[in-house]
């Protein structure tokens, strides 16, 4: 596979949205995917890639067989902050080349199936989709979701439609392309070299109207660190790290992350005892390396550090990460200089 085998369950509860549009049951949908309801409202909650895919396949099952306003549809539910911290990165990000960049960055925090990458040309830059390894049978739905999600997020950047050259598609065209053009807002070209869709290369250069320097190197920093998480992840503990990494304000106590983990918190706490560790240690732990990462970027007090980190006072987040660098955060901010 070339894709991640973790992720968020945020997609699928936005497929289940597009399914209620087509009348298509909740029970259809979650059929032998193994999530219930429960774990469908759980923002929390994580599911394999082959649950995703399974979702897929009941969706384009229910509906009779793949037609293209299903995935083209489907893209029209990944909004930005679908995506979390990741989405709220490149609303952040200073024009649409940094954007990209930091995206395809991080892509393995999204929910593609499929691999994305840049091509710039003298008067041309081109996003293209390899969804070679994807199924057979769900492969035209998800190159389309993604594409669609593509225009989704351009439209959400700049408030606007995209200003496209072109729209390709590596497969043959279907009878009906009234779909596409709704989308794209041009005509397609199919049985094209790739799928992908291109614009001119000036506009990689438009600023984002929502960009912050400060806040988006505060978001890829997280992402740097739920990437990581992700990639290391090895027992419970790193299942912990990861649910306090997503709401650094507002971190949920242990009886909540037991819940989210289908455990007692009786049961969690032994288990992350064997693992040499605990609960509040993994709370400080994800503090403390978002507070290096903060002060590490400059341009916010101390206060605002505090604050975003969920501490109620400034003092209380002094005092915690003294205790636990044995040093005050002045001082590790003047070694940085």
């Amino acid at each position: 596979m070339s894709w991640p085998n973790r992720r968020n369950i945020a997609s699928m509860r936005a497929l289940t949205r597009l399914a209620e549009q087509f009348s298509i049951s909740l029970a259809a949908c979650l059929q032998q995917t193994g999530v219930s309801i429960h774990q469908l409202n759980d923002a929390y909650a994580e599911v394999d890639a082959t649950q995703e895919l399974q979702l897929v396949t009941n969706l384009i099952n229910a509906y009779g067989g793949y037609r293209p306003e299903l995935g083209l549809q489907a893209g029209r539910y990944y909004h930005l902050d679908t995506y979390g911290i990741w989405g709220f990165a490149l609303v952040s990000s200073p024009t649409l080349h940094e954007a990209i960049n930091l995206g395809l960055r991080y892509f393995d925090l999204t929910f593609a199936f499929c691999q994305v990458c840049l091509q710039q040309h003298e008067d041309e830059a081109i996003l293209i989709l390899d969804g070679a390894l994807i199924p057979a049978f769900c492969r035209q739905f998800l190159l389309e979701r993604e594409m669609s999600s593509m225009m989704t997020m351009l439209e959400e950047l700049f408030n606007t439609k995209a200003p496209l050259y072109h729209v390709c598609f590596n497969y043959p065209p279907p009878n009906d392309l009234s779909a596409y053009q709704r989308i794209f807002g041009i005509t397609p070209q199919f049985n094209a070299s790739y799928t992908g869709i291109s614009f001119a290369r000036g506009f990689l250069s438009t600023p984002i109207p929502k960009s912050n320097i400060t806040t988006a190197k505060l978001c890829e920093t997280q992402c740097k660190e739920l990437l990581s998480q992700r990639q290391q992840r090895s027992g419970v503990s790193a299942k912990v790290r990861d649910l306090l990494l997503r709401q650094p304000q507002a971190m949920p106590n242990m009886e909540l992350v037991a819940e989210h983990l289908c455990i007692s918190s009786r049961t969690l706490r032994r288990q992350l005892k064997a693992e040499g560790v605990s609960y509040r240690e993994l709370v400080d732990e994800v503090r403390m390396t978002l507070a290096e990462a903060l002060l590490k970027i400059g341009g916010l007090s101390l206060e605002e550090i505090g604050i975003r980190l969920g501490y109620s006072e400034v003092s209380n987040f002094l005092h915690a990460f003294k205790r636990c660098k044995q040093q005050t955060p002045s001082q590790f901010r003047a070694t940085l200089c």
